[in-house]
């Protein structure tokens, strides 16, 4: 078993880091707390336990530039004085910034911290890794913070209207694939034993350049055929797919679903279309004996709608890493559905007395041995 804490483990890439090394039998994951930081033996506590540490916490934004400079010097000072204290070794990842190469007092903290920090691994001949990333998005970011797609999907979500400050020319990487390179550094890291520092430095590469006026063109796109028709865009474009992926995370589940679809009624009977989308995928439809519950797992990359088209059913999610239930009633009197977000567990229960007949959809084959489906119950 790798041990590994992330400072920071409550921010953007530290939940979603702390939620994907969840599912991963190598790995015990470490608690830590902000406090942390602000008692030595709670420090130094923490680093005795871990193999690796993967330092996530700093500051991004605030008013005073020398306040930003000034937290993130003094949180890596206080590491390394945990580390040099107690004479642990712990393979410290180290997520930099391409600030870096300007000029201004958050990419100079990030700089002189990776510095910092492989002079403490030189000397104490241990495991370093700084990590070079360029703008990351993704679900669940903070907006006015984590970064101009946070700020986009939040405003749109919620009846704002973004505005363009400068449209400059942006290189991006996703959630997702910065997860999945940390782990496999962590990994390949893992099983160097040397009497010598490692001491690597990592530039991740982007996975899309845009400009800031294309990705508020594709967010208002979404916006207009998902509120007003539930129509999924195209997700076989790995960057649009991980775009509308972001931009459902921010929209309020409470108040916008159940979703009610539009009957065409005549004497023949009705007609109801259940999903409508510019991408393929896998359509499905099941009957569910009264008290029985489908599902209870979760995808990290898939979209996927459960339509009630007859009977009565309770649809319930559960974002990952957290305990509030979002819970909806369905009935097919009345056709609607509820789309399912990434990271969000879910399940249907029939909760009527006769079968229940719903119709899925998912943007990719189902495939319960994929990895991007886990099992948990809501």
């Amino acid at each position: 078993m790798i041990k590994i804490g992330i400072t920071g483990q409550n921010g953007f890439i530290g939940t979603n880091l702390y939620n994907s090394l969840k599912f991963d039998e190598k790995v015990e994951r470490i608690s830590f707390k902000k406090d942390y930081f602000t008692n030595q033996k709670l420090l130094q506590t923490f680093v005795k336990k871990c193999d690796v540490i993967v330092h996530l916490a700093g500051l991004n934004r605030h008013n005073d530039p020398n306040t930003i400079y000034e937290t993130n010097i003094d949180l890596v000072n206080r590491l390394i004085d945990a580390c040099e204290t107690t004479n642990t070794k712990p393979h410290i990842v180290f997520t930099s910034s391409t600030q870096e190469e300007k000029d201004n007092a958050y990419g100079r903290s990030k700089k002189e911290s990776r510095w910092k920090l492989e002079e403490w691994a030189i000397r104490n001949k241990a495991k370093f890794s700084g990590l070079l990333i360029p703008n990351v998005f993704g679900p669940f970011g903070d907006p006015h913070y984590n970064s101009f797609i946070a700020t986009f999907c939040h405003q749109l979500t919620h009846n704002e209207q973004p505005r363009i400050e400068i449209d400059g020319t942006i290189k991006l990487i996703y959630i997702e694939e910065v997860i999945e390179e940390i782990k496999r550094i962590i990994f390949a890291m893992q099983y160097k034993e040397t009497n010598e520092a490692i001491v690597k430095f990592v530039p991740f590469k982007h996975s899309a350049v845009k400009k800031v006026s294309e990705v508020l063109v594709l967010l208002e796109s979404f916006k207009a055929n998902y509120f007003k028709e539930g129509i999924f865009p195209n997700l076989n474009n790995p960057f649009e797919r991980n775009l509308f992926n972001s931009f459902v995370s921010y929209i309020d589940h409470k108040k916008f679903f159940p979703f009610h679809l539009k009957q065409n009624t005549d004497d023949r009977g009705s007609f109801v279309e259940t999903v409508k989308m510019n991408s393929g995928g896998q359509v499905s439809f099941s009957t569910t004996k009264p008290g029985i519950t489908r599902g209870n797992h979760f995808h990290t990359r898939k979209a996927e709608r459960f339509a009630v088209i007859k009977g009565k059913a309770r649809i319930e999610l559960r974002r990952i890493g957290t305990d509030e239930i979002l819970s909806f009633e369905l009935n097919g009197e009345n056709p609607s559905f509820v789309d399912m977000p990434i990271w969000y567990t879910h399940n249907i229960t029939n909760i009527g007395n006769e079968d229940l007949y719903t119709i899925f959809w998912i943007s990719e084959f189902f495939d319960a041995n994929d990895p991007d489906t886990f099992f948990e119950e809501v």
